[in-house]
């Protein structure tokens, strides 16, 4: 079940994904969980630019916003366990969060170009509006050297999935070509760190052990 207003959440699923992505709601399908999935009532934008104005790293800056997101939609479902997620892109000391244009886009990858950067995968669990699981995955991934030809390429056959994921690519696409080199599991780089919340749940009995 799918809803995109926390008000109209009904009776409360005992698991709720606090997030949109289609991507994070897939691999928790494919994982055979049930849930909710709703999309936190959040400026990530503005909350981001506060927390990075108040020195807050990649890695924390993702840990921030899950737990943000979390609370934000626990108000909703207090009896529900809600995961929140967020994902943050750091190369050459630079926080990178998601292009809004296909310029944007292009820049970004610009920027990746040839380099290894490091990308945070926070999730965080809330019950009762307090956390009480949290776990940033970390991947390190080396974009090979792009012409601006190629980058073109790219950003038309992905066309508005660029947009959707921070470093404007999926591994599980045409993103793969991207890369020389990739240094972490596949579900951290997809965005949700699902090994470690898969054994959470199962050390609680929410599935089986």
């Amino acid at each position: 079940m799918t809803v995109s207003d926390p008000q109209t959440l009904g009776p409360e699923p005992p698991l709720v994904l606090a997030s949109g992505s289609p991507t994070r709601a897939r691999l928790l399908r494919d994982a055979g969980l049930s849930f909710a999935a709703v999309r936190a009532p959040v400026d990530e934008a503005e909350v981001a630019a506060s927390l990075l104005a108040e020195g807050l790293g990649g890695r924390d800056l993702a840990d921030a916003l899950a737990e943000i997101k979390a609370v934000a939609v626990a108000r909703r479902a207090p009896g529900s366990v809600v995961i929140g997620c967020d994902q943050v892109l750091v190369c050459d000391g630079q926080v990178v969060r998601k292009a809004g244009t296909a310029e944007q886009a292009a820049a970004t990858l610009q920027l990746l170009s040839g380099k290894t950067h490091h990308l945070y995968s926070a999730a965080v669990a809330v019950i009762g509006g307090n956390p009480a699981w949290r776990h940033v995955g970390h991947a390190r991934l080396t974009v090979r050297p792009l012409s601006d030809a190629f980058i073109a390429r790219y950003l038309e056959i992905e066309g508005a999935s660029a947009l959707g994921s921070v470093g404007c690519y999926r591994i599980e696409g045409p993103g793969v070509h991207l890369f020389s080199r990739i240094e972490g599991d596949t579900f951290t780089i997809q965005g949700l760190p699902l090994l470690e919340l898969l054994d959470w749940l199962r050390a609680r009995g929410d599935v089986p052990s």
